[in-house]
């Protein structure tokens, strides 16, 4: 059981970082085109995906060790909150780029 967390909370690492990865790659053809809102609107679609991702990873880990008496659980429960927190730091940015963009021009 706990090899399966571990590879879920790796599943996590490696997809963010390949998400983060394709979108650095790909946009930079795109950048030198782009408006200053398309970048932030792509940007923000981006973190969106990475969130929602997150927390698919995040609710399967909780079902997974609910009910699960291992010793280790704490170890566990600590990486789940490593992972909340990551989130929370994704949703703070994301809020972010969402009020840049309210306040920028589609043409801009």
């Amino acid at each position: 059981m706990r090899l399966t967390l571990i590879v879920l909370l790796a599943v996590l690492v490696v997809g963010g970082s390949v998400i983060v990865y394709g979108f650095l790659t790909q946009s930079n053809n795109e950048i030198e085109n782009s408006s200053p809102y398309e970048k932030l609107k792509n940007y923000k679609e981006d973190l969106e995906k990475i969130n929602q991702y997150n927390q698919k990873i995040l609710s399967e880990l909780e079902q997974k060790i609910t009910g699960i008496d291992d010793p280790n659980l704490e170890q566990l429960t600590q990486e789940i909150e490593i992972l909340k927190r990551v989130i929370n730091d994704n949703k703070e940015e994301l809020e972010k780029v969402i009020q840049k963009l309210s306040k920028m021009k589609p043409n801009q």
